[in-house]
């Protein structure tokens, strides 16, 4: 066998060999419920505010920060592993370059936040990965957006940062506030802040007597509002007892707590702070109970199998 049969060969039973890794990582990335196709950069983008483009020259950045393709994320999945045969010619000559250490050149990327979309170069990526590379020389151009992007990030998400995004244009809040990170699991929360900010307005408008710019409400609710009730969340861990979710979930449940309070009090506020502290004296008691409730029922159940035994 001459050494270029023996490349094509070679080659061939690697590609071969990812596609069979393609089916497996789709099966195991659905029982884990884990994102397995790739994303779209251009759904991504136009989703997004895009503040500015920059080139950040060659780099060498992580694959597994690579997430997205310009146009080829039809062909892999999210491990870069190819999904049909229409890639097997350009993957095996990828691939039977960098078998003889043949210099490739750098793929091409857009950065968004800390995650990579591919523009030119996914055959070389899938090569990569399939080799177990970590990194990747890359020329990168990053668009600038207002909310945070990482390599968790599904399609399923993508609808979420497009709220976030808009809410950050309407209130500024990123740019008064950088330190700020709003974050929900369901859609609709980022409207209910708007309403809250806008409440907050009109309020502070009748106790200043004097028209209120948007600005002046918006860092009032975040400095007096949310993040008060955040720190409570925080300082008493309320956030372990609800795996999945974030402070921004529990902040709009505690407000929604807050006006049960209000109304069942008469109409006296108990404020962020106090109705936090409430929401999560409420939530233990509930907790306590319905542990006891279950050790009754396993106790009952226990002597009834005993008695019947």
């Amino acid at each position: 066998m001459s050494d270029r049969q023996f490349m094509d060969a070679a080659a061939r039973s690697q590609f071969e060999d990812a596609r069979r890794r393609e089916w497996f990582a789709a099966l195991t990335d659905a029982l884990h419920h884990a994102p397995h196709d790739l994303l779209a950069f251009e759904d991504v983008r136009l989703r997004l505010q895009i503040h500015a483009q920059r080139s950040l020259g060659l780099q060498t950045i992580p694959l597994d920060h690579i997430v997205g393709s310009e146009g080829r994320y039809t062909d892999f999945d999210r491990h870069f592993l190819p999904k049909t045969d229409n890639t097997r010619d350009r993957w095996m000559n990828i691939n039977k370059a960098a078998m003889q250490y043949i210099n490739l050149p750098p793929i091409d990327v857009y950065k968004v936040g800390e995650i990579y979309f591919v523009r030119d170069g996914n055959h070389r990526v899938s090569v990569a990965r399939r080799a177990g590379q970590s990194f990747i020389d890359a020329n990168i151009i990053e668009l600038v957006v207002d909310v945070p992007m990482t390599k968790a990030l599904t399609a399923d998400v993508l609808p979420l940062k497009e709220e976030y995004s808009d809410f950050l244009e309407w209130t500024q809040l990123h740019t008064l506030r950088p330190e700020q990170r709003i974050e929900f699991t369901e859609s609709g929360g980022y409207l209910e802040l708007i309403r809250h900010i806008n409440g907050r307005r009109y309020f502070m408008g009748l106790e200043q007597k004097r028209p209120i710019k948007s600005v002046a409400a918006v860092v009032d609710w975040y400095d007096n509002i949310y993040m008060p009730a955040i720190a409570v969340i925080r300082s008493q861990k309320i956030l372990d007892h609800f795996p999945g979710r974030t402070e921004a979930d529990l902040y709009r449940w505690i407000m929604e707590h807050r006006w049960y309070m209000l109304e069942k009090s008469g109409g006296q506020d108990p404020g962020p702070e106090a109705a936090t502290s409430d929401f999560a004296q409420s939530y233990a008691t509930q907790r306590w109970y319905h542990g006891l409730a279950q050790r009754i029922s396993s106790l009952l159940t226990f002597r009834a199998e005993s008695g019947s035994a």
